[in-house]
């Protein structure tokens, strides 16, 4: 900072300006004496970052007042959120305690500021920090949805201004983001929040493909423009003579879902169709919402042919966010397809403000999924024993899942995410429905517990009073609630049969003269690398420890040393990172000083030299090179950012990695014999593998080649291409491997 030059004078001028700018956001919302609050909370946050800087040397001050602005502009939400935005951070890193606060501003804000306050002090090594933060900030969600909302607000903030930051640092939190705070302003209903977290965290993890897309658009941008205004025209002509008010506008996709697009169906950029929406908004009476919006479809269908496939309507079943619209995907003018959204007025401002919004209409509506979908958050929250990162995944499998609608036998209407099953539905009704469900009848016909349903399915549960959860359960319920009750079901279980173990132990401890007591239970649990004295009981009930077992550990018993687990655990990646600097080999360099090291290449995205890459220390099996595209990299960050290392490639010899090809074509006589003589004669490169599908004369096959590096393959890819009759050839990765 000493060869910054600062002029105080301007920056007091700027804060001025920008605390201003932030009263004029929340002038819609303030009551009386709501400005003084404001106030207060600004001249404590501006006295306790005063000597702050961001890593871009802008005084700390501008952010809590940029996430203030956010969530009052972008979120709508009102003072009491305003005030704890503007002190989101003091607690953390200043003086001033939440007692300070308590009783400045109250209880209330005191708690929001709790909630947003990251966790501190010791945590279990097996878990993670930030999921226990995240869990944390959830907790505080049983009681005031706003601390998520400021907490979304925050993060955006910082990914808009995340350029300064080290890379590392950038990867972590654009992963963390992509894996939890995107699919949460997803599910709360704010999309234009959702849309920018996705697009700034594919900005820094996918920094070539971001610039890419983000230059197609630009270059088509008068081209779409046009387009746009000549389908638009017609539309409002025949709204104005039917007498319906509003307003039409078009909309571009963003880059993440342009991106999705390109690899869901492995197409690219110029055959994306929908790179934009049409947005109709009705200026509607409630009353007649419904109606209007019909009747502007009944508009656009008369005008454009519609795709009968892709009709959505979330009218009729409003999402359990409360998002509400009508979807259609029509033909236009040029022979394009063209995705047209129609809502009302008070629909799209739920759309773009979620929550916020969905509570100043809350008194009109009569069935709030949204309120539901909390209640669902609170009774997950409710069970204790779940460790934060399975918390994590099942609350994850629950943020982004499309709904399916499910009948009971007497009408009544279930909602549940997509993909779920009979037995999810049987714990929906009940968590006593769930644990003794054996069958259920579908549309009156019989199926097995997991049998996935669909939209509109009549669901009856047959139950036997015999009937207990199994751990094979686990692997087709997707539900949390489903989850957290069948694993508290086989904890219980567990917890019976390991009471036997414990008397059965005792007794063989006893015959080979070995003194049962908690110090010797705690090194036999080591010994037999279990994770508590439940584990032991329950293995020895089992018959899978017994007499020859314990007489081996007696011998060993001499070298064991009696340290706690979570400390080996630690030894071993310290051990591992020691072995980092002495280990010697000259493919990868890896560690902050980027130290030569042995590793292990990942099944689950195969990088070869050429990839962007990072380490990840795993507990036995050394350090793992990922791709940072693959897979699996959002979640191994955003859960476990203090085992990942840096890594790149250096130079090597030619070594030869294993990569997967797919390559469609036309199929044609003698297409194989070209393909591979490509691959061995011209390009010397060995197959592993081929398989290959020929439908109708559409030529699909999968081939594992050896490639030295990205160069390699890219000259190889672009060398099949030219092959007669081949139209494409993409790199894949093998199945996806389950995080390390």
């Amino acid at each position: 900072m000493k060869d910054l030059v600062i002029d105080l004078e301007a920056e007091k001028k700027e804060i001025l300006k920008r605390y201003r700018a932030l009263l004029r956001a929340s002038k819609s919302t303030l009551q009386k004496g709501d400005k003084r609050l404001i106030r207060k909370a600004f001249e404590m946050a501006l006295e306790s970052h005063k000597d702050m800087r961001r890593k871009s040397g802008e005084p700390y001050i501008y952010h809590p007042i940029a996430v203030a602005q956010i969530a009052a502009e972008e979120i709508g939400l009102g003072t009491t959120s305003i005030v704890c935005a503007l002190l989101h951070d003091v607690v953390e890193d200043t003086d001033v305690t939440l007692e300070d606060i308590e009783l400045e501003f109250g209880k209330k804000v005191a708690k929001i500021i709790d909630g947003l306050t990251k966790i501190s002090g010791v945590f279990d090594t097996n878990s993670s920090l930030q999921a226990e933060n995240f869990r944390k900030m959830l907790l505080t969600l049983a009681d005031d949805v706003r601390v998520i909302l400021i907490k979304l607000a925050d993060r955006l903030h910082n990914m808009r201004t995340m350029e300064f930051m080290p890379r590392d640092k950038q990867l972590k939190l654009s992963s963390e983001t992509v894996y939890l705070y995107a699919p949460l302003a997803h599910r709360l209903g704010l999309y234009a929040i959702k849309s920018e977290l996705e697009d700034l965290s594919m900005k820094y993890m996918e920094r070539e493909t971001y610039q890419f897309i983000k230059n197609k658009l630009n270059e088509k941008k008068a081209e779409r423009e046009r387009f746009i205004s000549d389908f638009i025209k017609p539309v409002q002509k025949v709204l104005e003579s039917q007498d319906l008010h509003g307003e039409v506008f078009g909309r571009p996709k963003s880059i993440h879902s342009i991106w999705n697009k390109m690899k869901k169906k492995a197409i690219p950029f110029e055959e994306v169709y929908d790179l934009f929406a049409i947005r109709i908004i009705l200026d509607s009476a409630p009353e007649n919402e419904k109606a209007e919006c019909w009747k502007a479809y009944s508009i656009v269908t008369d005008l454009y042919r519609p795709n009968p496939d892709r009709l959505r309507d979330w009218i009729s079943s409003p999402k359990a966010n409360g998002y509400e619209s009508l979807h259609t995907t029509v033909m236009g003018p040029r022979g394009q397809w063209v995705e047209v959204q129609i809502r009302t007025k008070r629909m799209n401002e739920i759309a773009e403000k979620g929550f916020a919004a969905h509570w100043k209409y809350k008194e009109s509506s009569t069935d709030s999924g949204l309120d539901l979908w909390v209640q669902k958050v609170r009774d997950m929250l409710k069970n204790p024993d779940s460790n934060a990162l399975d918390f994590l995944d099942d609350f994850k499998m629950n943020l982004f899942s499309d709904e399916i609608f499910i009948f009971t036998p007497k009408g009544a209407l279930i909602q549940l995410p997509l993909n779920a099953t009979a037995l999810d539905f049987a714990f929906e009704i009940h968590t006593d429905v769930g644990a003794s469900c054996i069958g259920a009848k579908v549309n009156h016909k019989l199926v097995p517990l997991s049998h996935k349903l669909q939209n509109g399915d009549q669901v009856e549960i047959i139950t036997s009073g015999k009937q207990t959860p199994k751990e094979d359960w686990l692997n087709f319920v997707v539900t949390a609630k489903a989850k957290a009750k069948i694993k508290s079901a086989l904890k219980e279980e567990k917890r019976k049969i390991a009471e036997d173990g414990k008397e059965i132990l005792e007794r063989k401890m006893k015959s080979i003269k070995l003194t049962y007591n908690s110090e010797n239970l705690q090194k036999l649990s080591y010994y037999f690398k279990l994770q508590s004295t439940q584990d032991l009981f329950y293995n020895v009930a089992k018959g899978l420890i017994d007499i020859k077992d314990l007489r081996e550990y007696q011998a060993s018993e001499k070298v064991i040393e009696n340290k706690p687990q979570d400390k080996i655990e630690i030894d071993q990646l310290q051990s591992l990172v020691k072995s980092i600097k002495t280990k010697d080999s000259d493919i990868l360099l890896i560690g902050e000083d980027m130290q030569k090291i042995d590793y292990k290449l990942a099944a689950c995205c195969n990088p070869i030299p050429g990839d962007d890459v990072f380490g990840f220390i795993t507990v036995g099996d050394g350090i793992k090179i990922h791709r940072t595209n693959c897979p699996n990299a959002a979640k191994l960050m955003a859960n476990y950012g203090y085992r990942i290392v840096k890594a790149r490639w250096t130079n090597q010899q030619e070594l030869a990695f294993l990569t997967g090809l797919r390559i469609t074509g036309i199929d044609d006589v003698g297409l194989i014999n070209k393909l591979t003589t490509v691959i061995s004669q011209d390009f010397k490169v060995n197959i592993r593998s081929i398989t290959v599908d020929s439908d109708n004369g559409i030529f699909e096959g999968s081939i594992m080649v050896y490639v030295n590096d990205t160069d390699h393959l890219e000259n190889l890819i672009r060398k099949l291409n030219q092959v007669k009759g081949i139209t494409q050839v993409v790199r894949f990765d093998s199945a996806v491997e389950k995080a390390s």
